[in-house]
């Protein structure tokens, strides 16, 4: 998608990756970040701040899965690198509003290669994500790619 004019980020730690995607916005795009870590914000502030792109953003500190509902928006991408344990909450949250040909994007699908070896049935991260990448390869909204880059970045586009 060139030049989206909504971008979600979902995990934001220290703001980078929300660098990244916000320089890619068109002009009277908006990038909404989420990081449930309130410690965190004045310093995504200061960096967004200091890369010039803090009147595009907008920060939400708390739940994502309580502050996705209450954005009132459609998605051109949304990029997820937060708590694996409920990137299927996010996915499911996210899909009915992408809008056509949207970007969801997952980092750390491939979990250290955790995904592909026996799992113990307690490691909700990883039985998770394997779950995920299983979910959307299924889901005929979406067209989908895993890239192995570094730990794997699952990429499914809206098709209607």
């Amino acid at each position: 998608i060139a030049h989206p004019r909504t971008i979600l980020e979902i995990g934001t730690y220290t703001g980078y990756s929300a660098i990244c995607l916000a320089e890619g916005l068109s002009e009277d795009g908006v990038l909404h970040t989420i990081d449930i870590n309130e410690e965190l914000a004045p310093m995504q502030r200061k960096y967004f701040e200091k890369a010039g792109i803090a009147h595009r953003v907008i920060q939400h500190v708390g739940d994502a899965q309580e502050i996705i509902p209450s954005i009132d928006l459609k998605w051109d991408i949304v990029f997820v690198d937060a708590d694996k344990e409920n990137y299927i909450n996010y996915y499911e949250q996210v899909i009915d509003n992408m809008n056509p040909n949207g970007l969801i994007i997952f980092d750390n699908v491939l979990w250290s290669g955790k995904v592909i070896e026996q799992v113990d049935p307690t490691d909700h991260e990883t039985n998770t994500l394997i779950r995920l990448n299983e979910l959307i390869h299924k889901d005929d909204r979406v067209a989908n790619l895993l890239l192995p880059i570094r730990d794997g970045l699952l990429i499914a586009r809206k098709v209607n």
